[in-house]
């Protein structure tokens, strides 16, 4: 299993390559994206939970890595990840759980780091 940190680059390398190439793609998802996750009527700690189990939900590996990055930054402890994680394994059955791995290998490893 790759290090999640290489996911990240990923994810960081295919925006800025997008956001050169297809500004007038990618601008406004992104655009969408902040707005949606700044601060509102939830806290941006709760917004990253939420989209950290959708991550593990959907399966997606670069957004577990980009989402559980996030949720750390937002003051998320390691529970409150894997508990919002297994809300999504309620809806997502057996394949989410086993998305959950990812989220573990990237708490670890984050925190080498």
């Amino acid at each position: 299993m790759k290090d999640m940190n290489y996911k990240l680059k990923e994810v960081e390398g295919l925006i800025k390559e997008l956001n050169k190439d297809y500004p007038e793609h990618i601008g406004p998802f992104l655009s969408l994206m902040h707005k949606a996750e700044g601060e509102g009527a939830l806290d941006t700690k709760t917004k990253e939970l939420i989209s950290l189990a959708l991550s593990v939900q959907t399966q997606c590996d670069w957004c577990i890595a980009f989402h559980t990055k996030r949720a750390l930054a937002a003051g998320a402890t390691k529970d409150e990840i894997v508990e919002a994680c297994f809300v999504a394994v309620v809806m997502g059955g057996g394949p989410a759980l086993m998305y959950l791995q990812l989220v573990l290998k990237a708490l670890e490893d984050y925190k080498r780091k």
